[in-house]
């Protein structure tokens, strides 16, 4: 159902918005008349970036959620985000700017198909990456991200078997990083999926100069040829800190707005994608947010998410538990 349904199946209609709008200024105005918060990820564009009131990536929205006091949330990422948002403030009305931002990654593992997955291996601690459905969540043991992942496999008994999807590019590199061989579902991000190789070296041999920063949801040959692999938080952290000038960015080219604000005298190239003339690599469901969709979400209150009750409450558990470890773990 896209987003005139719902407003026209509640009763709105999808007015057409005057150009002489100004769209930010009515956004902020209806922030404060409903006490709102609008959390954007790193990923959207760099207008709704501008005008949130927190960016960051799932670790950091989600620790967010747990903790704001505004009465309504507006989550501008994909429809997962907006869940994990609803389980942890049940209370609160949390809203999305477009319900066709899905996420190719949390679709590739479906509950009742991970649910007989999962049950093959009936002694597995189940770790999910927090890119999945609530139903998925509610499947599982701990919630990671990328930021947490390895500490949260670390901490598990080193005997106790684990089960771990859907990303199996992230599960690989865990592997890889953590000595524990673990049951990978066979998921993948469309958009890490997709960065060319054979334009990414083209690219440094343009820029012998330039490190390359990969994400870990990338394929194992990218993330053998990278300088650093971390996730969208931890790149833009080391792209700060770093005393390189030039940097190839292999992940969703958003953070690119994050990164130049944060280093604004350094270069950031996008790397390129496999199918494309473009040089940068875009994942359409995060870019189906628009500020005209963030406005109107706010104006009239939808589209909001709704998580079953007995779901929410399973899923709850592997949430906590992730975000206890972070916590002691200081992410």
């Amino acid at each position: 159902m896209n987003n005139n349904s719902v407003w026209k199946s509640k009763g709105f209609a999808a007015e057409p918005i005057s150009e002489d709008l100004n769209l930010v200024e009515e956004i902020e105005r209806l922030k404060k008349e409903k006490n709102a918060i609008i959390m954007a990820h790193y990923y959207q564009d760099k207008a709704i970036q501008d005008i949130a009131d927190f960016v960051g990536d799932s670790l950091a929205l989600a620790q967010q959620a747990a903790k704001t006091d505004a009465d309504v949330i507006l989550l501008a990422g994909v429809y997962f985000m907006g869940e994990t948002a609803k389980i942890l403030s049940p209370e609160k009305k949390v809203l999305i700017p477009d319900l066709n931002a899905g996420c190719s990654l949390a679709d590739s593992a479906p509950a009742a198909d991970f649910e007989a997955f999962v049950k093959k291996y009936p002694n597995h601690q189940v770790v999910t990456y927090v890119n999945t459905t609530a139903a998925v969540k509610a499947l599982s043991d701990v919630v990671v991200t990328s930021t947490n992942a390895l500490g949260v496999i670390n901490s598990i008994p080193g005997d106790q078997p684990i089960l771990f999807g859907p990303d199996r590019n992230l599960g690989n590199y865990l592997e890889s990083l953590s000595g524990r061989k673990m049951v990978l579902w066979d998921g993948a991000c469309h958009v890490h999926e997709k960065f060319s190789i054979d334009k990414i070296a083209d690219l440094k041999k343009q820029y012998p100069e330039a490190e390359l920063l990969a994400h870990p949801e990338c394929k194992r040959p990218l993330l053998i040829m990278a300088d650093f692999v971390g996730s969208t938080a931890a790149l833009l952290k080391y792209s700060i800190k770093s005393d390189k000038n030039t940097f190839i960015v292999a992940t969703e080219s958003g953070i690119l707005h994050q990164m130049q604000k944060m280093a604004p005298g350094k270069t950031f190239i996008p790397a390129p994608p496999l199918d494309s003339s473009c040089g940068c690599n875009d994942c359409e469901f995060m870019k189906l947010n628009t500020l005209k969709k963030v406005y109107l979400a706010l104006n009239y209150e939808y589209p909001e998410v709704f998580v079953e009750e007995s779901v929410r409450i399973k899923a709850l558990r592997p949430i906590e538990r992730m975000l206890k470890i972070s916590e002691a773990l200081k992410f």
